[in-house]
């Protein structure tokens, strides 16, 4: 029996990992649940899974919750150091970190610590801190087992050979809603048309990211840290099908690729269970259905994220905490009707002009710089008057 905790649990990542978990009674058990402030989700969590102990990273809504917490029998730990509590815990086994965002690193960076194989949905922890947590990673003794399934994808590609035999890895990308529509028609689009991913179900802010194809910046910058590869071994292609999720291209000319439905549950039941398989009715790929599978290269000149992403990567220490942190703010600027879609790529490519990159050698360094790009990101926002 393996005890879990889902950092992240109200979420569409932690209820497909709360499904598989249902899946296999016998082998996996809920030890902790964390949410950010969804009391209600949580509560009903609680009622069906009965964990040990569970966290509400919001203060005003943990406090809100203590009494409640105390009748229905869970320890309560709350913000940012019970999700630390609960990613470290001597009774934890397998840590699933689904926070969104920057706030999920100082997490990944515990369960690292302690030794915990960590099934990371939270990019963030590489993108800004990936130096760190590889370094806690190695001391800990921890694995570390990606859940993005484009990374899962890899992952699980790289299987087929040596690293020093890869010639490149290769992200796939929906494309997202807009990779036909012009530029020209950026200032256009609307928060109800970049919510409408043609593929995924996923929150609301990365789905943003992958309307503006940032997401696939981030996993350029994640893939450096997770694979050791440098950026320029890291290529994009736009695959509308969202069947193959990545793929490994080898020296000799051979490219292995990973193909499922698009599920989330496939790479958490991969995570959960590495090396082995189990056997999950997610549905199946029906090739006789299937007319053909679709590739073009991503449009740069429209899709500015790709190129701030490298940009970041060659600049090197905490740019990619600074690219990070920008995004994250624009975004959030975005869906509150502050900036127009366009102006995200340009509030980022702002960040990393003006903020300073320094040495990804602390956690003190990376939130310094995370709170630079986000304070330079505000004044940029606000400059534009909206």
């Amino acid at each position: 029996m393996k005890n879990i905790v889902i950092l992240g649990s109200s979420g569409s990542i932690g209820q497909n990992a709360l499904w598989v978990i249902d899946q296999y009674p016998e082998e996996l058990k809920i030890f902790g649940l964390a949410v950010g402030s969804n009391i209600a989700a949580l509560k009903s969590q609680i009622l069906k899974y009965r964990p040990t102990a569970v966290c509400v990273a919001d203060e005003k809504s943990a406090a809100s919750f203590g009494d409640e917490a105390r009748r229905l029998g869970v320890t309560l730990v709350r913000g940012q150091d019970g999700l630390e509590t609960l990613a470290s815990h001597s009774e934890a086994d397998i840590i699933l970190n689904a926070v969104v965002g920057f706030a999920g690193l100082r997490s990944t960076l515990a369960a690292a610590r302690s030794g915990k194989r960590i099934a990371l949905a939270n990019k963030e922890s590489m993108v800004a801190g990936g130096e760190l947590v590889n370094k806690a990673v190695a001391s800990g003794r921890a694995e570390l087992i990606p859940v993005d399934s484009e990374h899962s994808a890899i992952f699980q590609c790289l299987a087929a050979g040596q690293k020093e035999d890869v010639r490149r890895l290769i992200l796939t990308s929906s494309g997202g809603p807009f990779h036909k529509l012009p530029a020209d028609r950026f200032d256009e689009i609307t928060i109800e048309q970049a919510l409408n991913h043609p593929t995924w179900k996923m929150g609301r802010k990365i789905t943003i990211d992958s309307a503006t194809l940032m997401n696939k910046g981030l996993e350029i910058i994640e893939a450096v840290y997770l694979f050791g590869m440098p950026h320029e071994k890291v290529d994009v292609i736009i695959h509308p099908q969202s069947i193959i999720h990545s793929l490994v291209e080898y020296i000799d000319g051979s490219i292995v690729a990973q193909l499922s439905r698009p599920d989330m549950r496939l790479p958490i039941e991969y995570a959960f269970f590495y090396p082995e398989r189990r056997k999950m009715s997610v549905g199946d790929i029906d090739f006789n259905k299937i007319k053909a599978l679709e590739f073009e290269p991503p449009d740069e000149s429209k899709f500015k994220s790709l190129t701030l992403a490298r940009r970041a990567l060659a600049m090197g220490g905490t740019a990619p905490a600074v690219f990070n942190a920008a995004n994250e703010a624009a975004v959030e600027a975005f869906l509150s009707g502050r900036i127009r879609f366009p102006e995200i790529f340009d509030a980022v490519e702002n960040a990393l002009m003006t903020v300073s990159a320094i040495a990804c050698d602390s956690i003190e360094n990376v939130s310094l710089a995370d709170k630079n790009s986000r304070d330079a990101t505000r004044k940029f926002i606000l400059s534009r008057g909206v």
